[in-house]
């Protein structure tokens, strides 16, 4: 039997790709034998739709990250989704969101009729600038979304004075943020609700999958009904309760975002061994602190001393020399031809992430220029992702490292 803490049953995110054999993917899914174990109990017992499983998940989640209450989805993004419908922002309402994050972040304000405000970001923590935060809200701002991103808390005591002092609500985006605190506190637990994602490249999987957490009692009875329809009853509760045979009463347009029991298992495996994973996360973090100590070009990720960083990824910036719109585009050409260096020698990186403002759809519908959000242009064009995972080695590190060193040309 495997034990936590030894080798486990790797699933690479991915093996190889065209004509260059991976040596070092940019992640790694952690599994071993209890996961395997419990993913196969809803098999058993017949029942593999949202239920037992499930349950013990939103449990599990909502003792570690100290919420009263947590509701499994099918997606980080089908949990933005529901925190906006349950907020009530719809059309008419903005939402300030930052310009670098993840595309589902702007969409979920969109898919509920809302604008999405854009503020520009700190270019060491790659988190909403503070200091822009104020400048951006209007008498139609309802609420703000902080994106802990790659693992990194907000200062959430400074955004929560700004939402007091304006009358707005938070929202947190945390699919990034399992393992993040902020002077001690969880992220997604200063907002109301918060917003996390199961993908595989998060700390913990379940495939796909979502989770939000709160701590008012009649937004979680909300949120449990819009993923399930709108109905006042899952499938679970009212086949295990008397007069199964009636359907439940809807009182709410809902969706179709339950998470399957077979998630739940997987999630509630990956729950036991959570405390391990970010041990190791962190571990293996130091480890590259230490490595590239020395090498000026890449700037490292920061984590202030009231925080504690979940490391969901390990972005550097490529700057070998002061970074400004100036000089962005002969730097984005020297940091592509590093990661493609490194990708002949099966090293994989990535971008951290892009910045929404970028992207053709919000260019096309809010006449944006990438001048706009000038961190944001940057951080697109010059973050570097590289491989971190609980069980990647120190021969595999050192090796990302001496190929950053041989590959790059100055």
């Amino acid at each position: 039997m495997l034990r936590v803490g030894e080798p486990g049953i790797d699933c690479v995110h991915e093996s190889a790709r065209g004509q260059y054999k991976v040596k070092v993917p940019i992640a790694k899914t952690y599994f071993d034998e209890r996961d395997f174990e419990l993913i196969q109990e809803p098999l058993k017992s017949g029942w593999v739709v949202q239920g037992s499983y499930v349950k013990r998940l939103e449990e599990t989640f909502a003792r570690f990250t100290g919420a009263s209450y947590a509701v499994a989805v099918t997606s980080g993004t089908s949990a933005l989704h529901l925190a906006m419908v349950a907020l009530g922002i719809g059309p008419g309402d903005e939402v300030i969101v930052p310009a670098f994050t993840w595309i589902a972040t702007a969409n979920a304000v969109e898919y509920v009729g809302a604008k999405p405000v854009f503020c520009d970001i700190d270019l060491v923590t790659y988190n909403i600038d503070l200091a822009q935060v104020e400048d951006r809200i209007t008498p139609r701002t309802k609420a703000i979304v902080p994106v802990h991103l790659f693992g990194l808390a907000c200062d959430m005591d400074w955004l929560g004075k700004i939402a007091e002092k304006h009358g707005l609500m938070i929202m947190e985006d945390a699919a990034c943020g399992l393992g993040a605190r902020f002077r001690g506190k969880h992220v997604g637990t200063f907002g109301d609700p918060g917003c996390f994602s199961f993908h595989p490249r998060k700390a913990i999987t379940t495939g796909e999958g979502g989770m939000l957490i709160t701590s008012d009692q009649k937004r979680y009875e909300l949120l449990q009904a819009l993923r399930n329809h709108g109905a006042s009853l899952s499938d679970f509760a009212r086949h295990n309760a008397e007069r199964a045979f009636l359907l439940s009463e809807y009182k709410y347009l809902g969706y179709n975002y339950r998470m399957t029991d077979f998630q739940g298992a997987l999630g509630v495996a990956q729950m036991e061994k959570v405390d391990w994973l970010f041990d190791k996360r962190r571990e293996r973090a130091a480890k590259y602190d230490e490595l590239l100590r020395d090498v000026s070009f890449l700037r490292c990720p920061s984590c202030p001393s009231e925080m504690i960083h979940g490391y969901q990824s390990y972005v550097c910036l490529f700057a070998p020399e002061p970074v400004s719109p100036d000089s962005l585009a002969d730097l984005n050409r020297r940091r592509d031809d590093l990661m493609v260096a490194m990708e002949k020698q099966g090293v994989s990186t990535r971008q951290g992430t892009h910045a929404v403002t970028l992207q053709g759809f919000y260019q096309k519908k809010y006449g944006i220029r990438n001048e706009d959000f000038p961190n944001a242009w940057m951080a697109d064009k010059l973050t570097m992702a590289l491989p971190l995972y609980p069980q990647i080695t120190d021969e595999e590190q050192q090796y990302v490292v001496n190929t950053i060193i041989s590959e790059y040309k100055g």
